[in-house]
């Protein structure tokens, strides 16, 4: 083989390698058949949070089982076919071949990637919320952009998505918006998207003229019932309060909101669903979620630079841009990274941003350090 393919299959071997060694290879067999035993327990769902836990963890290690394994496969088989291709002199085979094994190792260093999403919560569920920032009906207009962007970027993933809560626009959009979003892995990914996000446009509004809009996302893990998390009551304020959503699937109207106040950090939470009962339970398990997100801020300095840097949602404070006139560019200005397809990013083709992001504080660069690469 050629130099730069075999470079390529190092590549892919060093990739399965790190998966490998981040799921313990050597014991996965004899784990997967300790969840088996586990799941044919008559008495597992008497406990449904831990058999819903139980479950997704027996598949996230079924998964990566599987990841390692059909990437070696193809490797091996793409090499036979070059050998063979080389030993009848047929180049075509050999191309496609070669074609194959470049893009198994872009989708081996993804995998790689993902496989270093090992944080403390980055397994768990999440909860993001868009609020709109300064811009008026025009930021309004662009947070429930971003709502569709991240509603579809999650649907891709098949992750399970539920609003949380939702306030519309007074002439268009959303005023804010919330949601939890479950699947392996939901919080680890999402959490680079925490931040302000600028949009620029010639206005939909019958202006005519280009106008800059800005939105803030925040994200932060469903803490699982099993971690501690004390609320003293005397620091909450409970409001209930009537609210109606913005039309179609989300039309929603009830005199049993709840809203919770923690007075000490100026955290608040809010749910909307029928039940006021539910809406408590809900916007308090939001509230610990908040709670234990800022007790793993000052556990990471790295995550907490970027939480002082997010500001408010205007001028200044943008991790992301996307320009959509006078040219077409969507770029994060924490990683330089970019691309001219706005409209892909828009319909939730995040995962390059994501992976970017997540490459930078594995590798312990600083936005700075990043920016100067």
């Amino acid at each position: 083989m050629r130099a730069e393919i075999q470079n390529t299959v190092a590549k892919i071997q060093k990739s399965v390698a790190l998966l490998k060694q981040r799921m313990d290879w050597e014991t996965a067999p004899h784990r997967l058949e300790e969840f088996n035993a586990m799941i044919e327990n008559p008495t597992l769902w008497d406990d449904p949070a831990r058999a819903q836990k139980l479950m997704r963890d027996r598949q996230m290690l079924m998964d990566a089982v599987k990841t390692a394994t059909s990437i070696e496969t193809e490797m091996t088989d793409n090499i036979e076919l070059i050998e063979l291709g080389e030993m009848e002199e047929d180049e075509e085979v050999v191309a496609d071949a070669e074609n194959a094994l470049k893009a198994l190792a872009e989708t081996a260093a993804e995998k790689e990637l993902e496989a270093l999403l090992d944080g403390e919560a980055d397994g768990n569920d999440t909860f993001l919320e868009i609020n709109a920032g300064a811009g008026g009906t025009e930021a309004c207009d662009w947070a429930s952009m971003l709502q569709r962007m991240y509603v579809r970027w999650a649907e891709k993933k098949g992750y399970t998505v539920e609003l949380q809560f939702e306030e519309a626009g007074a002439e268009a959009g959303i005023k804010s918006c919330g949601y939890k979003i479950s699947g392996p892995n939901a919080y680890g990914w999402l959490k680079s998207e925490s931040g302000v996000h600028r949009l620029v446009r010639i206005s939909p509004f019958g202006k005519g003229t280009r106008e800059t809009s800005f939105a803030s996302v925040w994200v932060y893990p469903v803490v699982d019932d099993n971690i501690e998390i004390e609320v003293n009551p005397a620091d909450i304020r409970i409001d209930t309060y009537r609210s109606s959503g913005a039309g179609g699937q989300h039309v929603n109207t009830t005199d049993s909101a709840v809203r919770i106040t923690h007075h000490p950090t100026g955290i608040v939470v809010t749910s909307s669903e029928k039940s006021q009962h539910q809406n408590r339970d809900i916007a308090m398990k939001a509230l610990k979620s908040r709670l234990y997100q800022l007790e793993l801020e000052k556990r990471s300095a790295a995550i907490n630079e970027a939480h002082e840097n997010k500001g408010s949602a205007g001028w200044g404070n943008q991790i992301r841009s996307y320009v959509l006139q006078p040219y077409q560019m969507v770029k994060d200005l924490r990683t330089n990274y970019e691309t001219s397809d706005t409209q892909g990013v828009l319909d939730g083709d995040l995962d390059k941003f994501m992976a970017a992001t997540l490459a930078m504080d594995v590798a312990g660069k600083s936005r700075a350090d990043a920016q100067g690469d």
